[in-house]
């Protein structure tokens, strides 16, 4: 079983801006996380590793938060590099599962965090399937992917 913990759950009222920290949240079946101006659009829940960010802060040399980025969870502790879609994570009482590993490039990306969109190549878009709370602290881990299930 692969593990990780919740480092960040973010919200914003409005699009195209950094997230702020909230550590706790709601994440509803079909709709995202509760709050967050993307909730209800087809990426309801974005994941950004947080190996991820401080790589990039180093290089920057810069001070960077949860949702910074502009991402909906935080996690740490789980490799999620290799995931594909139609993979399933439970993330604290909720389970989710990956629609859409970066954005197309086509896409007009608004957001970037000092010139950086790192949700662009990195982010982890999902779509939640059982409603629950998630937390900071929280366990997040793969319960399932597309290569276990075809395995069955």
């Amino acid at each position: 079983m692969i593990t990780g913990k919740v480092l960040g759950v973010c919200v914003s009222s409005t699009r195209g801006t950094s997230k702020k920290n909230i550590e706790k949240g709601y994440l509803l079946k079909d709709y995202g996380l509760v709050g967050d101006a993307h909730a209800g659009s087809e990426r309801q829940i974005s994941l950004l590793m947080a190996e991820q960010i401080e790589e990039m802060a180093k290089k920057q040399h810069i001070d960077i938060r949860p949702g910074d980025f502009a991402e909906n969870i935080t996690v740490q502790g789980i490799d999620l590099t290799n995931v594909k879609t139609g993979t399933h994570l439970q993330l604290g009482e909720s389970e989710i599962e990956v629609i859409e590993i970066g954005k197309h490039g086509a896409e007009n990306h608004t957001f970037s965090f000092h010139g950086m969109a790192l949700l662009v190549d990195k982010g982890i878009f999902c779509r939640v399937i059982k409603s629950g709370r998630v937390k900071v602290g929280d366990e997040v881990r793969i319960i399932n992917s597309p290569e276990n299930h075809e395995r069955s």
